[in-house]
């Protein structure tokens, strides 16, 4: 009787939320076949950086690799150990760069969308309307502007170029704020009554509860900064990035196609794992970013 009763209940409440059972069987097939989709490209750039020269250059092309081999991950690191600087010197710069940068990013994001939705002030609604706008700026609009900025600063060629553009980002700022207000006012008054100062109440009360927030955001701004090449920064060659170091790989012409899809596949597998890892986290703050007291 109580399986019965369970049933006649989970099927009330599907025809309440305008579900069925075939419905919902649709939906999922659906999304399955969207998910499968999305998932080729990434297939296809792993068969790829297994395949011999050979079948690189077969007409139709094969979607999947028939005789797989290492041999383009072997003349990858043969070209890399040619050059005079290090393959782990180009790695060190980018592990540092994208740290620093994606730290830098989460700090002051959080601590501008803190005082920006609970710390009201004259001008923090133009403030955060000029945020909004510049979400519209890709950066091809602003890297002239950032260029003579980075120049004037005498900042050329240092990671100082790469690392304090990426501390402030419109995006990071905008995701933080709007899950401050899930953030009740009453934690913040009942913590000043016991004496917490603004650093405590920012660093113990409003971090742990903003954690999905920040935790998505450190995903975001990592891919972007693991990407980032300097090309119109950085001009030393110790001071260069592994993708730089990597794109100067393509340039050999048709013969390398081979490492270049390998190059594809390294550059590619560093942010997707970090992807896959806090999954969960990105989930949970799409889910409770509008929630507000």
């Amino acid at each position: 009787m109580a399986t019965k009763s369970a049933s006649r209940a989970a099927r009330h409440n599907s025809r309440l939320h305008g579900r069925s059972r075939a419905g919902n069987t649709v939906n999922f097939l659906f999304l399955a076949l969207m998910g499968a989709f999305m998932l080729l490209p990434m297939i296809y750039a792993v068969s790829s950086a297994f395949k011999p020269l050979d079948e690189l250059f077969v007409f139709p092309p094969r979607f999947f690799v028939r005789r797989p081999t290492l041999d383009n991950f072997s003349d990858l690191f043969l070209l890399m150990s040619t050059s005079w600087v290090p393959f782990t010197r180009y790695l060190f710069n980018t592990v540092i760069l994208a740290a620093v940068a994606t730290a830098g990013n989460v700090i002051i994001c959080s601590m501008a969308a803190y005082m920006l939705e609970k710390r009201k002030f004259p001008g923090s609604r133009v403030l955060y309307k000029s945020v909004e706008l510049a979400l519209m700026f890709s950066g091809a609009v602003t890297a002239i502007p950032n260029y003579l900025i980075m120049a004037r600063l005498h900042w050329i060629d240092t990671y100082l170029a790469l690392m304090i553009p990426a501390f402030a980002t419109p995006i990071g700022l905008f995701l933080m704020k709007q899950f401050m207000g899930s953030v009740h006012d009453s934690l913040i008054e009942s913590a000043k009554l016991d004496g917490a100062g603004e650093w405590r109440i920012f660093w113990r009360i409003v971090m742990p509860i903003v954690r999905p927030a920040w935790q998505t955001l450190i995903i975001f701004s990592f891919q972007s900064t693991w990407n980032m090449t300097g090309g119109t920064f950085i001009f030393s060659e110790e001071l260069k990035t592994l993708p730089s170091a990597l794109s100067q790989v393509l340039q050999g012409g048709i013969a390398r196609t081979g490492v270049s899809c390998a190059v594809a596949l390294l550059i590619m597998i560093i942010p997707i794992a970090v992807f896959i890892t806090s999954e969960s986290r990105v989930l949970e703050t799409m889910g409770t970013s509008g929630i507000k007291e």
